[in-house]
């Protein structure tokens, strides 16, 4: 081990778990990873020289530091829960933080599990893109306990520019659902005014460059440019199937607490539109082809 360095297991090597990895590893910490797609560890683990796991029991037993990234709610449970899991993995006094996009419910219901472990839980999911990843400057919220989020800091810490300690268990997810809603708001209302001035006879790169100096060119506006200007060119960063997903999870919680989301209901609907037409593995500002047709 790399003196005075946790060891950090990540589990899940999607598109965001892999720069995890490969950040972390930049950054001298020892690194083992899991998928439950073992092709996907294995490249990411060529790419990184992270170690692979067989399991996330395995992974999870060789950490001090746990960080998950994981698509949805069911492959989260899936892969803490079970003989093979993080939670049957997991050392007493090592911490797991998961980063994906979730239900707050989802991430209190695995408190249980992690805690039988003796070991602590945060949820810890992210605000940036891929690039952000690699530059170590996301921005974490985090819910839990604050000695758990100590332990897990170090770690965190080379991934991010800040982190924000928002509350107990389960403000850092329903925080990064309030983040996306104000996102995906974003996507839909750029995406219509963008059409909106293409079809009004206005240059499309024009245009795109007049909302960039303006009142509304924030962050979003300013690094989704060439998603915008040359899709055919751009990877995917985040797709319009994962846009759906979070809008029916902001949709679920608001109508839990009470909250009014008509705006959220309505990005829905143009994103389910859009994913009608086939483009649900198209980067979420894909909106603005759909809206052109």
């Amino acid at each position: 081990m790399v003196a005075n360095q946790a060891r950090v297991a990540v589990i899940g090597t999607g598109r965001m778990g892999a720069a995890m990895a490969g950040t972390l590893r930049r950054a001298e910490f020892e690194v083992v990873v899991y998928n439950r797609t073992r092709a996907s560890a294995e490249q990411t683990a060529a790419q990184t020289g992270a170690s692979v796991a067989d399991t996330a029991r395995d992974a999870a037993a060789e950490a001090d530091i746990v960080i998950s990234s994981l698509a949805d709610d069911g492959a989260l449970q899936a892969v803490y829960a079970g003989l093979d899991g993080v939670a049957a993995g997991l050392k007493p006094g090592s911490v797991a933080a998961d980063t994906s996009t979730v239900d707050p419910e989802t991430i209190r219901a695995l408190a249980p599990l992690c805690e039988a472990a003796g070991a602590g839980l945060l949820d810890a999911p992210v605000s940036g893109s891929v690039q952000l990843v690699e530059a170590g400057k996301l921005t974490i919220m985090v819910g839990g306990d604050a000695r758990a989020l100590d332990m897990a800091r170090p770690a965190l810490e080379a991934l991010s520019a800040q982190i924000f300690h928002v509350g107990a268990l389960g403000t850092g997810a329903t925080m990064k659902l309030a983040v996306n809603a104000l996102v995906h708001a974003t996507n839909t209302a750029l995406s219509e005014a963008l059409v909106l001035a293409e079809k009004a006879g206005v240059d499309r790169a024009l245009a795109y460059e007049v909302f960039s100096a303006g009142a509304g060119g924030s962050p979003f506006v300013h690094y989704k440019k060439d998603a915008y200007l040359r899709p055919d060119e751009t990877a995917v960063a985040f797709s319009l199937d994962l846009v759906a997903k979070d809008l029916k999870l902001i949709l679920a919680l608001a109508d839990r607490v009470g909250a009014g989301m008509s705006q959220g209901a309505a990005n829905l609907a143009i994103a389910a539109a859009a994913i009608d037409r086939g483009l649900g593995d198209h980067d979420m500002s894909a909106i603005a082809e759909y809206l052109r047709g």
